[in-house]
């Protein structure tokens, strides 16, 4: 299974209601019209809350990035199924309807896209954890970019190898219910989306992801403070925060077929 994340800032001008409602309302509906075409297996808006809290800054890592305005996150069962896709005529008229629409809502330049594979760390079975609108439950959303000098390679190696078996060790400290990794990979198809969008932006090393229930999310005890100490000290040795950004967000599921 692969998947492909889709960062967006709205157009200049709109407020994070409007962009939201209109993702929301008129252009989730239009995807999932045509996910059949796109042979996707799933499609989910995550939609960024408008708190304090996602401006940071965030702990020791200081000032990162200023949160998007929300991700768009699809998956295909294979690459072959996204090639399919592309290459279908099918695809590439329902693919051009989007982007159509796209332009209406989302400043695709400032808006980076890339390809994924998933390398679940904490992974509940059956794998239905969703932060719903009306759940007690959130997404952190961590796009991060790697160190300068280390090779996208490396960084994702120790991420996957080194950082993810230390949060798994403190997921109960830190009341995470689920996390998970997921690195981006090197793809030609991923030229050919940002061309369409006019993308300026590079693509991120990955992002992580976590699910919390704010009911369990009060005062943090000292096994959490320490727990989110060390995952902060060892994030230093590959994550280059400036260029990074967090932030918490709900999630809109239009299409699951798995």
């Amino acid at each position: 299974m692969i998947r492909l994340t889709f960062l967006l800032r709205r157009r200049p001008g709109m407020s994070l209601q409007e962009f939201q409602s209109y993702w929301l309302e008129t252009h989730g509906p239009l995807v999932a019209g045509e996910a059949r075409h796109l042979k996707m297996l799933r499609y989910v808006q995550v939609h960024t809350l408008d708190e304090p809290v996602n401006q940071g800054p965030w702990g020791t890592r200081g000032q990162m990035e200023p949160p998007y305005d929300g991700v768009a996150e699809a998956w295909w069962e294979s690459r072959g199924d996204l090639v399919a896709a592309v290459e279908s005529a099918e695809g590439q008229a329902a693919g051009a309807k989007l982007v159509e629409d796209e332009r209406r809502f989302i400043d695709l330049a400032n808006s980076p896209l890339w390809l994924n594979y998933e390398y679940p760390q904490v992974n509940p079975a059956p794998e239905d954890i969703v932060a719903g609108p009306r759940s007690s439950i959130v997404k952190l959303y961590f796009p991060l970019r790697h160190l300068p000098g280390q090779s996208l390679d490396e960084a994702q190696l120790y991420w996957r190898t080194q950082h993810g078996p230390l949060i798994r060790s403190q997921a109960s400290a830190m009341r995470a219910l689920r996390y998970i990794q997921v690195h981006r990979f090197e793809d030609e198809i991923e030229a050919g989306l940002r061309a369409a969008r006019g993308t300026t932006v590079e693509p991120y090393t990955g992002h992580a992801e976590l699910w919390f229930d704010r009911n369990e999310t009060g005062s943090p005890s000292p096994e959490r403070r320490e727990a989110a100490k060390r995952a902060e000290e060892d994030e230093r040795k590959f994550i280059d925060f400036g260029r990074s950004t967090m932030w918490f967000a709900k999630e809109h599921v239009f299409v699951d077929r798995r």
